[in-house]
């Protein structure tokens, strides 16, 4: 069976994607009252992203229901490292260090967030030996 490639999500999108992995399978209405807490969308506005979504993939509607249930097709971690591995070819060329001195160039990381960094350098060397 031939995979489909996951395409990569607009920003008002991943906003969408980020509601539905929060809460699960979610009525229009239910996620267009989440985003409208940081910014004003309306309903038909939120549809029609949601139904684009649909046609790209990134979404499914419930069809046995009679409102307009939606969830996210991909899990948040492939999405992440999708978006992260295009950010890399493109900004750094290819260059996954180049985006982690930039990255914590650019903001401090917090004491918990570089030991979780040092642990994962930890289990990647120890994964090339």
């Amino acid at each position: 069976m031939a995979r489909t490639r996951l395409q990569r999500p607009t920003d008002s999108e991943l906003e969408i994607l980020n509601v539905l992995w929060e809460r699960g399978p979610s009525t229009v209405r239910e996620v267009q009252e989440v985003l409208a807490e940081t910014r004003e969308n309306g309903y038909t506005t939120v549809l029609k992203i949601l139904q684009i979504m649909a046609g790209k993939g990134l979404v499914e509607r419930d069809e046995g229901q009679k409102a307009h249930v939606y969830r996210a097709v991909g899990e948040r971690e492939k999405t992440q490292r999708l978006l992260v591995n295009d950010l890399v070819d493109r900004a750094f060329d290819g260059s996954a260090a180049g985006l982690v001195v930039s990255a914590l160039g650019s903001k401090r990381a917090s004491s918990a967030e570089l030991a979780e960094i040092r642990a994962l350098l930890d289990r990647y060397e120890g994964r090339k030996r």
